[in-house]
């Protein structure tokens, strides 16, 4: 993989023609250290997050052997890449073949669940296996999220008895998870989840060895800045010791924005400039489509290959470049007044859910990946770098290792 000290370094010596996704695996590397060495159980890194070799790498060098799978193509990337991974396979609608393949070719024993039908797929699929560990989603309050998940998958806290009951018969580990939903920027909102959990446990009258607190951990985007990620822990680990499960059971969590959010940047080329818009070469059918539909305040920054912007700076209606006119971020995007043709806007913290989830729409979709050294422009672990740089300082301490500080 290329390597630049700075996008703008890249625009400067490439040009690019496509859209490039500008990489830092080391970012990462460091959100996964901290979930391994702070979050009180089993770390399930989302695959749905960001699918790149390069993130998974990061994850797996960093010590996580989990893996939170939701299709058979994902199965088949993690088991192919690293055959000692665990897999959980935690969509909660799969086809029966998917069961089938996932159990017997890939040694996949986790399925997740949250409606009878499902647990009947399951159990045929699997023909009675003896070794399964079945998770039941329950629907919980996703209030506290900035992208609510709530809507498509979770049984209610009415029928999540019965569910249990019935699924106990069949799991040799039974457990019961959730999903806050995206962006969570409260705490309370796990504790929340986990005190209905613990209702439907004591209403059901069964054993269950897992809680899986799923996903939701945040990222700090501009304006949008969440409390501290060990907040987040403290309330889960409290919340967990009052459950009423088994005195062994796990606790898992499944963090994919939190890992990989700020690990990328996108930068497209301007190709027009008209009526108070941009016509740029990515958009909500590329690497944007978060940019587009969840009207979240991404930062943006211009690039001018061949000098500097002047003047101040303008609103701007942003259109990428498929014939549909979906294809819009209306923003607004403060950029330079006098950008023009050919110059270029970064996109930061679009490593979940940018490269992830681009199409071939209109033949468009063309992504480079270069690896970039500069540091995102938000980040949700920068305290904890600052206290390990200054542990490094100090007389007599060992620090394994120096830590870049995000200021």
């Amino acid at each position: 993989m290329l390597t630049f000290h700075t996008p703008l370094d890249l625009v400067r010596e490439r040009l690019p023609e496509v859209p490039v996704a500008c990489v830092r695996p080391e970012r990462v590397s460091i959100a996964a250290t901290w979930f391994r060495d702070n979050f009180p159980g089993d770390v399930l890194y989302a695959v749905k997050a960001n699918p790149s070799p390069w993130a998974l790498d990061a994850v797996y060098a960093a010590g996580l052997r989990w893996f939170d799978v939701a299709s058979e193509q994902e199965i088949q990337l993690i088991a192919s890449r690293y055959p000692d991974a665990k897999m959980a396979f935690m969509h909660p609608v799969k086809s029966r073949k998917a069961i089938e393949r996932a159990y017997f070719e890939h040694g996949v024993r986790v399925f997740s669940l949250d409606c009878e039908a499902e647990l009947e797929k399951i159990v045929c699929a699997t023909q009675r296996a003896e070794d399964l560990t079945l998770i039941v989603r329950l629907a919980v309050s996703n209030q506290d999220a900035a992208y609510a998940l709530s809507n498509k998958f979770g049984v209610s806290e009415e029928a999540a008895p019965a569910l249990l009951q019935k699924a106990r018969r069949y799991a040799d580990n039974l457990g019961v998870s959730f999903h806050v939903g995206s962006q969570c920027m409260s705490p309370s909102a796990y504790r929340d989840a986990m005190d209905l959990a613990s209702g439907v446990i004591l209403k059901a009258a069964v054993t269950v060895d897992v809680v899986d607190v799923g996903g939701g951990f945040p990222s700090a985007y501009p304006g949008m800045t969440p409390p501290d990620l060990e907040l987040y822990v403290k309330v889960i680990k409290s919340a967990f010791e009052g459950m009423p499960v088994v005195m062994n059971a796990k606790l898992w969590c499944e963090p994919g924005r939190a890992l990989v959010a700020e690990s990328t940047s996108i930068l497209a080329r301007v190709e027009l400039v008209k009526d108070g818009a941009l016509h740029i070469n990515d958009g909500s059918y590329g690497n944007l489509f978060d940019a587009a539909h969840c009207k979240w305040p991404f930062p943006v920054k211009a690039h001018r290959a061949d000098g500097a912007f002047e003047g101040g700076e303008q609103t701007f209606k942003l259109y990428g470049p498929t014939c549909d006119s979906m294809d819009a971020m209306e923003g607004p995007f403060s950029l330079p007044a006098d950008i023009r043709e050919g110059d270029y806007i970064e996109f930061g913290m679009l490593g979940a859910y940018g490269v992830a989830m681009q199409t071939r729409f209109n033949g468009f979709g063309d992504t480079e990946t270069i690896h970039v050294e500069d540091l995102p422009w938000t980040s949700m672990y920068a305290v904890v770098e600052k206290r390990a740089a200054s542990a490094a300082r100090r007389p007599g301490r060992k620090s394994p290792r120096r830590l870049k500080v995000v200021r």
